[in-house]
């Protein structure tokens, strides 16, 4: 399997290639320059393996939730690459990735900075390896977060860090350790999008949808008047 992968929708720019069995990737901390890595990275991961990209059975990419221009980006880029090549996409939550990316047989709670006094959360359990969604992602209001379960639970993401001050304190005190720097990595990209592909969840490039949470992307002048600081 030749399954290349990659995700834009936060600071950083993730992009995985699985060429016949072996992953290798590229990760690094780019505000505003995702435009400027992401092709270049995917051409010189198909080049180090050798794989041309006629040779890719399909594309994984990152749908959100995250920043909005980054996760359309992405997604716009994926489906003109899958549609020039005629091969099916996989989308990835990038809530998901975080996830997949914790070393945790228990459950994880994902809590992303979204801005505007609000965060994206998703809640985890690995399955056979996968993180899988205990309930649906939300956008919330940092003081609406609960758990919907008991459990050994950790936390993941740059939420915690951001709204540290504004978290339920049960919430917080549930959490046995939190990573407050973790963003989507190649690796658990290729992972998911690995199993995405052989579970038959990939799609056509135009069926595809950016995962976005919330639909106005900037508050107002008197919406920021009212803003907790």
């Amino acid at each position: 399997m030749n399954l290349l992968a990659f995700d834009t929708s936060t600071e950083a720019c993730a992009v995985g290639l699985l060429a016949d069995g072996a992953g290798r990737g590229r990760f690094e901390l780019t505000p505003r320059r995702h435009t400027d890595c992401v092709l270049p990275w995917c051409d010189e991961l198909l080049a180090q393996a050798g794989v041309a990209k006629s040779g890719l059975q399909a594309v994984a990419v990152g749908v959100g939730p995250g920043a909005f221009t980054g996760v359309r980006l992405g997604v716009s880029l994926a489906q003109g690459m899958a549609l020039a090549l005629g091969i099916p996409l996989v989308p990835v939550s990038t809530l998901a990735a975080i996830a997949q990316a914790q070393d945790h047989d228990g459950p994880i709670a994902v809590v992303m900075d979204a801005r505007m006094g609000e965060c994206y959360a998703g809640f985890y359990q690995k399955r056979d390896g996968i993180a899988v969604a205990l309930a649906p992602e939300r956008l919330l209001a940092p003081d609406a977060l609960a758990l919907p379960s008991d459990g050994d639970w950790i936390g993941a993401g740059s939420g915690f860090s951001a709204y540290a001050a504004r978290l339920p304190a049960a919430f917080s005190a549930a959490m046995g350790r939190i990573d407050a720097e973790a963003l989507p990595h190649p690796e658990a990209l290729l992972q998911l999008g690995e199993y995405g592909l052989r579970a038959g969840l990939a799609l056509p490039p135009e069926r595809i949808e950016p995962t976005y949470l919330r639909d106005k992307v900037a508050l107002t002048l008197d919406e920021r008047g009212k803003s907790t600081p």
